[in-house]
């Protein structure tokens, strides 16, 4: 029997339980004056708190405002689709961008596809919306014109633009637009999964635990890996619902969450994929989707939906394209295997682009 007394704390054990225990509170706080002002009987806006209900995917429209998408140029870019649905969360905090055409130049185009997975709030997903392929573009240099874009360093520009995108949260946004939607950004993250798409390459960098899987040759190929890092780093991961980062944080890589850094980092995994005629499609998609579905069932039933052996069911709610018929299905079967996250799917078809050519 061992009768050494326990090892007291550490100075920097005591801080990092400080800064997490500083964090719930402040997310606590948060919630108790929404429900303050929700229950104040002098406001003329008193409203009951619903309780979250499982709504079939027929009945959602994806609202414009959860998805930025850039046609500023008229360009071919590859056919696509997106949905985005609340699932059972109270409220929605997942951002998807589309930003077909983002960069180019006279001789190769490239299109932008991401998923961001908010947390502690909307607020750094919104962010990522609006900004990370824009500061992608500056980063490489461009954005069109005559500069070169076929001989890019993806690792060093990818790293460096979540980055740049990490500063923006935690330094240039800290203390401001926390409005109670979004939530305060001191605690608030999210983590980010894109897609750089040209003729001759995809461009994958994953940063948490979203996903992207690419169906090449009949094979569901995962481009990215969900990341669980903390240990290696010094942190420790407490069991609490699942593993979690000081027993608040669930994936280890993440823009924002600053009061968990350094054992939350935002540099991403970045994977470079030559494009052959066997790349079908590419499913990009939040751990809403992941949590309760393989990589291999959700390939095969996009390829059913492109394939036209599945009947079309949400063609009214939808684009019309059998991109999004195939994000709309993925969702659906989804929450009826029993998803508790926001839900956000992006399906690129990889064999045609909006003209109907194949690539």
């Amino acid at each position: 029997m061992n009768n050494n007394p326990p090892t007291p704390p550490t100075t920097t054990s005591k801080c990092l339980n400080k800064r997490a225990r500083n964090a719930r509170r402040e997310r606590q706080e948060i919630r108790r004056l929404r429900s303050k002002q929700n229950s104040n009987p002098n406001t003329n806006t008193q409203k009951m708190t619903p309780k979250p209900q499982v709504v079939p995917v027929n009945k959602i429209l994806v609202s414009s405002r959860d998805v930025v998408v850039n046609e500023e140029k008229s360009l071919s870019y590859l056919l696509h689709g997106s949905v985005s649905v609340c699932g059972r969360r109270r409220e929605m905090e997942d951002a998807v961008t589309i930003a077909p055409g983002f960069l180019s130049s006279k001789v190769v185009v490239y299109d932008f596809f991401g998923v961001y997975d908010g947390h502690g709030g909307s607020g750094v997903a919104k962010l990522c919306r609006e900004r990370l392929h824009r500061v992608l573009a500056e980063e490489i240099g461009g954005g069109g014109g005559d500069h070169n874009i076929s001989d890019v360093d993806w690792e060093r520009s990818m790293c460096a633009s979540f980055s740049r995108m990490d500063n923006e949260v935690n330094g240039g946004h800290e203390g401001e637009d926390q409005d109670s939607e979004s939530g305060s950004l001191r605690t608030t993250g999210s983590t980010a999964v894109v897609a750089i798409v040209g003729i001759e390459k995809v461009v994958v960098a994953n940063c948490g635990d979203s996903r992207a899987v690419l169906f090449h040759g009949g094979v569901a190929v995962p481009l990215s890996n969900d990341h669980k890092r903390v240990e290696a780093a010094g942190g420790r991961v407490l069991e609490w619902n699942g593993p979690r980062i000081l027993g608040v944080l669930a994936t280890s890589r993440s823009i924002g969450d600053y009061y968990l850094k350094p054992y939350v980092i935002s540099k991403p995994e970045v994977t470079v994929h030559e494009r052959t005629l066997n790349d079908e499609f590419l499913i990009l998609a939040s751990d809403g989707l992941w949590d309760v579905m393989t990589n291999e069932v959700a390939c095969e039933v996009v390829r059913r939906c492109l394939s036209g052996q599945l009947a079309r069911r949400y063609s009214k709610t939808v684009d019309g394209s059998g991109a999004a018929e195939a994000a709309a299905v993925l969702v659906e079967l989804a929450m009826a295997r029993g998803s508790k996250d926001n839900i956000s799917v992006l399906v690129v078809e990889l064999k045609r682009n909006v003209n109907g050519c194949c690539e």
